[in-house]
């Protein structure tokens, strides 16, 4: 009887406690919704990926990535410990398509501008970005499929720890997607 009458304490406060953390979850989900002003400002920065992203110049630079494959070798790990000004670098850094992008993201609204190809490795950027390869990040694997991505909350940015939320569109060569175009926009 004893072992039934703790197996039955511990079933309901396991399911106690579940249903807890579900109305937790759900709580913090609800709460997670972008003040108005926020989301009016992520919108107009999603459209204006979306026209960037459709450049000539950036799809030939995604296209172009995409049939040679990333820097040989190249991981997070190893990224992380290049100075800014390592060859690998600025040889992403200094092409024309990171040309375009320096001039887009000096937007004052946006605190970072990126281009990965179709496996998530770094095409362009307006600098160097904390990690090489996102393709396990949320932005990415949700603009890959074609799909626009923004996040619910406002956080600080891994590569430049401004308040910001996360954003990214899908780069397209017709119709198919070929790679990603993400940014942070600043909140403040």
């Amino acid at each position: 009887m004893r072992t039934t009458f703790h197996s039955y304490t511990f079933k309901a406060l396991l399911a106690l406690f579940c249903g807890a953390a579900l109305f937790a979850g759900s709580a913090v989900q609800a709460s997670a919704a972008l003040a108005p002003e926020v989301q009016a400002k992520v919108d107009g920065y999603l459209k204006k990926l979306q026209d960037w992203a459709a450049d000539p110049a950036i799809v030939s630079a995604v296209k172009a990535a995409n049939a040679k494959g990333g820097i040989a070798g190249m991981n997070n790990a190893k990224w992380v410990d290049l100075a800014d000004t390592a060859p690998e670098v600025q040889a992403i850094l200094e092409t024309s398509a990171s040309g375009k992008v320096h001039k887009w993201g000096a937007d004052s609204g946006i605190n970072k501008l990126y281009v990965r190809d179709a496996k998530g490795n770094l095409v362009a950027g307006n600098n160097k970005p904390l990690i090489y390869n996102v393709a396990a990040r949320p932005p990415f694997k949700a603009a890959i499929t074609g799909k626009t991505f923004h996040a619910t909350a406002v956080k600080p940015d891994p590569t430049t720890q401004l308040k910001s939320v996360q954003i990214a569109v899908p780069v397209k060569d017709g119709g198919s997607v070929i790679g990603v175009m993400h940014a942070a926009v600043t909140v403040e």
